[in-house]
């Protein structure tokens, strides 16, 4: 009874520390993509000799958040998980504008995500991992949905994580395992998007999709490759025959992967590697 109740506490507080830790996470959502292409602007500029106009500081704390329907500074009352979300009855209190649902949920997605990792590993450095982890699915799933970007900046840290856990027995896999894993991931997807393009003349998906999988790999093994890449195919193909019925598809009619592999890697979290695998029938 004093194990289960230290064990609830653990994962409570840890789910309080989600709240708050999604908060931010909707901040890199959101400005990453931009502050990314604020990057490319000055690489081009440099590489033809030219001078941008001078720009105000944009990164992930400044400036402070704002409504971007009537440009209300967001004070730290109306900025709390959730509960802000609820009093303001999902309005922006100035103008009154609807604010996206998807911040609360992203908020109670990364709260649930790191309740589940500390529940299942401890409140440790594998349970930390496992909740860095899911944290960083999210996260590139929801910028890949929004840009079809999966930013250098999230996947390989990722990778390099997983690698690192696996070296510090922070998860169940060998170092050995999780390198073969993570050059399987990578390799891949490299030789179906050479094969497709060869084929077709056309790019199937993009180089961050092969990190993101290679990430895959070194949390989970080269075994549990197969029915991740399979979970992932079959849940997007289903989704964009959707999209594609309801006209919703976006100009170019393409889908982005990523978000369908950090699924299957949650997917992979939630019931393991061995469980996939005899869901697909190996």
């Amino acid at each position: 009874m004093l194990f289960s109740g230290v064990q609830w506490l653990d994962a409570s507080l840890m789910g309080v520390l989600g709240l708050l830790i999604g908060s931010f996470l909707n901040v890199v959502i959101h400005r990453l993509p931009k502050m990314m292409e604020r990057q490319w602007q000055q690489e081009a500029a440099d590489m033809a000799g030219q001078e941008l106009p001078a720009q105000v500081p944009f990164n992930l704390l400044v400036p402070r958040s704002r409504c971007p329907h009537c440009g209300h500074v967001i004070a730290w009352h109306e900025n709390i998980p959730v509960l802000s979300y609820l009093a303001l009855r999902g309005k922006c209190s100035a103008c009154k504008a609807p604010i996206s649902a998807r911040y609360p949920l992203v908020e109670l997605a990364i709260a649930g995500l790191f309740f589940y990792c500390t529940w299942v590993y401890g409140a440790n450095a594998s349970g930390m991992a496992w909740c860095a982890f899911s944290a960083t699915l999210v996260t590139l799933a929801m910028i890949d949905w929004d840009t079809t970007l999966l930013p250098d900046d999230l996947t390989l840290p990722l990778l390099w994580l997983g690698l690192i856990a696996a070296a510090l027995k922070w998860t169940p896999l060998s170092l050995h395992t999780a390198l073969w894993g993570a050059v399987a991931g990578y390799m891949s997807l490299w030789v179906v998007f050479w094969a497709f393009k060869l084929a077709t003349g056309k790019e199937g998906m993009g180089y961050g999709d092969f990190k993101l999988f290679a990430a895959l790999g070194a949390w989970f093994g080269w075994q549990a490759l197969i029915p991740m890449i399979l979970i992932a195919s079959v849940i997007g193909a289903m989704v964009g025959i959707a999209m594609k019925i309801n006209a919703s598809l976006r100009e170019g009619g393409y889908v982005p992967f990523g978000p369908f592999l950090a699924g299957a890697g949650l997917c992979a979290l939630f019931f393991g590697p061995d469980a996939l695998l005899r869901a697909v029938g190996l």
